[in-house]
């Protein structure tokens, strides 16, 4: 028995559930695992290279690829309060700050449809992009 059991707990401990890991996830596996959970999200934290910029509304989108209707863009929508305390961080507006720098930030990729109009109506069409919404400065957890 005293053999038996140092045995037992060895084979056991292989089939112990492994910690999820924070390491950063680039874009193409935050896309995959957000469309794997949709209409749910994927937390974590993300690494990318802030390829383009544009605005909508009160929101700042920052691309990790140049169209940002490329399936394999991931945007951050940096909200008004996020802009804000980044600006005071950064010291120049954020699109221009993180314009060509590769960026981590700690948040939740989620599969957005995007519908096609015509004249303000929907059209029936849609495509799919992957959103990480900064709501806090602090999520832009570094800049290389």
């Amino acid at each position: 028995m005293r053999i038996v059991a140092p045995a037992l707990l060895a084979a056991l401990a292989g089939c112990a559930t492994p910690q999820i890991s924070r390491d950063a996830v680039v874009p193409m596996v935050a896309i995959e695992r957000a469309a794997a959970l949709a209409p749910g999200a994927y937390p974590g934290v993300f690494v990318m290279t802030v390829r383009a910029s544009g605005r909508q509304g009160s929101s700042l989108y920052l691309n990790s690829e140049i169209d940002y209707r490329d399936p394999r863009n991931l945007s951050l929508e940096v909200r008004p309060i996020a802009q804000a305390q980044l600006e005071s961080r950064l010291g120049t507006p954020v699109d221009t700050a993180l314009q060509g720098r590769t960026i981590h930030v700690d948040g939740e990729a989620r599969r957005v449809r995007i519908n096609f109009t015509y004249d303000g109506r929907p059209t029936g069409k849609y495509y799919y992009q992957t959103h990480v919404v900064i709501e806090r400065g602090e999520q832009l957890l570094s800049v290389d």
